[in-house]
């Protein structure tokens, strides 16, 4: 018993160092997340840019370096991780080609929400669909038509042209009557 409980403590104290470096990689990149974090919301403000668009970016950091922090930590506890590299890297191809409709809409919306080339408000034609724009998702874009809503997926937006009808334009000078 007491060969067994001494086999243990120099087992934790031959581990103990590494345990203690791999945990505090794991809260370095937990802080490193969360500073990218700030930064990402500050530059919501200062580039005036969309909640969606903010969310999906912070979410990707989060993951990214979540992934990167647990691969960074198994590999200080002395874990081969190439194998896990190749598999990741394997799933996302796999996931890749598997979402690709998915993924073209989302990277789609992510464009339309940076480059605004439409906005709520407008009415747009798109194909043979015309109404008004009530909803820019990173996956649809809604319009209103006719007491109907139409879906439009992001990545049609574009292959079809989008024509513009009409841009409700709100500016901040009064407007002048001439009386």
């Amino acid at each position: 018993m007491e060969k067994t409980l001494q086999g243990l403590l120099e087992l934790f104290m031959k581990w103990a160092p590494d345990i203690g470096i791999a945990i505090g990689i794991l809260f370095a990149f937990y802080l490193l997340s969360r500073a990218i974090n700030k930064v990402i919301n500050s530059s919501r403000v200062k580039f005036d840019l969309d909640p969606h668009l903010i969310f999906l970016i912070r979410r990707a950091n989060r993951i990214t370096l979540f992934v990167l922090a647990v691969l960074t930590a198994l590999g200080t506890l002395g874990v081969n991780i190439s194998a896990m590299v190749a598999g990741l890297g394997l799933t996302g191809f796999a996931l890749g080609f598997a979402l690709k409709d998915t993924i073209s809409n989302l990277l789609s919306g992510v464009l339309i929400l940076l480059y605004r080339p439409f906005q709520i408000g407008n009415v747009i034609k798109v194909g043979s669909f015309e109404g008004e724009v009530i909803g820019i998702d990173l996956r649809y874009t809604v319009l209103k038509s006719d007491e109907k809503k139409i879906l439009i997926p992001n990545a049609k937006l574009f292959i079809d042209p989008i024509i513009v009808i009409s841009e409700d334009v709100i500016t901040d000078a009064p407007e002048t009557s001439n009386n």
